[in-house]
């Protein structure tokens, strides 16, 4: 392990409150670093992770052309089949050509036209989450505003009642604490626990909407006509969850730590405040840049790789860190420097390749109208404590953010 790996401590609260210091050292140090703690190289550099996400002797799982023992890698515990039955039917998790196959059916729900016919629900329902934050003199705005927005569109999309939509982020934040590297035996237990739950929840929904269809996306992947498109049971469930964690998850994050940012960086907060309807577009890229909610993403290696002078093998697995390639200055001028009026800002925060995230633009509508509610309703809104960070590092959000109106 080369000292500059030495640095990467994703276990750290000390790394992972401020994890771009240890990136600027591995990007100093080499294009690929094994690191043994997670048996993972890891890929520091823009370019590279731009070109891994879009290379096809890279996949997200291997099971499509091996098995376990052929790839060189031990099966999961029987114990941890809920979860994997779950995870592995879902769109993230899929390789063409069944991930060709839903996504070609999913996408028709987030089409540019069909986003934007959104856009006047998620403003209402930011203006009156902000509302009430007002109201209070403030509060919690992670679990005030940034929790409950996307959530609520998601939730709305799928057709899940208003009175089950506090069941889904438990859930989620169960679920997606199996992402994070070396996950614990009780982080396994929870991600079992909530898959078996939500599974047998979704279960009775689509037979719901089996019975009396809707105008939502559930009753929509029941009614596909083509045998093609057709989903299996499993396939909706894994689906409707996916869209739940993934269509809320990263919005979540960067709305908190994108305040953060805000309140650390006054002046640049100052000038949004002066010109919202002009910075906020751009106001919105740049802080999924500066500080990325998913940090890192994994792939499985196919077939034999070479990268700076190092050969990846098959079986390997690589950690694509897509906070370090954000603030890659071959890429980025002075990518240490909040600048939200940047205007070459091609991120990697939605990812890239066949996985690029479908739902981008909803979430850019999302962040958008969420920042865009606070900036007008609560114009001198400012940060009354110090936020710890959650110990994941993977998608690495606060715990709180207290603000005062």
């Amino acid at each position: 392990m080369d000292a500059a790996v030495s640095w990467f401590d994703p276990w750290s609260p000390v790394f992972v409150a401020d994890p771009y210091p240890a990136y600027a050292r591995l990007r100093a140090a080499g294009r690929a670093h094994w690191f043994e703690p997670s048996n993972q190289w890891l890929v520091p550099y823009y370019d590279d992770v731009s070109a891994l996400l879009r290379d096809r002797r890279l996949a997200r799982t291997y099971t499509h052309r091996f098995t376990h023992e052929e790839f060189g890698r031990t099966p999961p515990p029987p114990e941890h089949e809920p979860f994997h039955v779950l995870n592995g039917y879902g769109l993230l998790e899929l390789e063409p050509p069944d991930h060709t196959r839903i996504r070609r059916l999913i996408s028709k729900a987030f089409t540019p036209r069909t986003v934007q016919r959104l856009t006047p629900t998620v403003e209402r329902l930011a203006g009156e989450l902000a509302d009430g934050l007002v109201a209070d003199g403030g509060g919690d705005l992670l679990a005030r505003v940034a929790e409950p927005l996307p959530v609520a569109v998601i939730a709305e999309m799928l057709g899940v009642p208003p009175e089950d939509r506090g069941l889904l982020r438990p859930w989620s934040a169960d679920i997606v604490g199996m992402f994070e590297l070396n996950p614990t035996e009780e982080t396994a237990r929870r991600a079992v626990r909530a898959s078996v739950e939500f599974t047998a929840y979704l279960h009775d929904v689509i037979a719901q909407r089996r019975k009396s269809p809707g105008e939502d996306l559930i009753s929509a992947l029941i009614g596909a006509h083509d045998a093609e498109d057709r989903l299996s049971e499993q396939e909706m469930i894994s689906t409707c969850v996916l869209l739940l964690n993934a269509g809320h998850e990263a919005t979540v994050n960067t709305t908190a730590n994108g305040w953060l940012t805000l309140f650390r960086h006054p002046e640049q907060l100052a000038a949004l405040r002066a010109a919202p309807d002009v910075i906020l577009p751009r106001a919105v890229e740049e802080l999924m840049r500066y500080d990325t909610p998913l940090q890192m993403f994994e792939r499985w290696v196919m077939d034999d790789i070479e990268l700076g002078g190092e050969v990846i093998p098959r079986g390997a697995e690589v950690a694509l860190l897509f906070g370090s390639a954000n603030r890659d200055p071959a890429r980025f001028t002075e990518p240490d420097r909040l600048d939200l009026t940047r205007e070459d800002n091609p991120h990697i925060t939605f990812g890239g390749g066949i996985h690029y995230c479908l739902g981008a633009p909803l979430a850019r509508i999302e962040l958008a109208a969420s920042f865009g509610a606070l900036l007008e309703r609560a114009p001198r809104l400012r940060l009354v404590a110090e936020p710890e960070w959650k110990p994941g590092y993977v998608i690495r959000g606060l715990e709180e953010l207290m603000v005062e109106v």
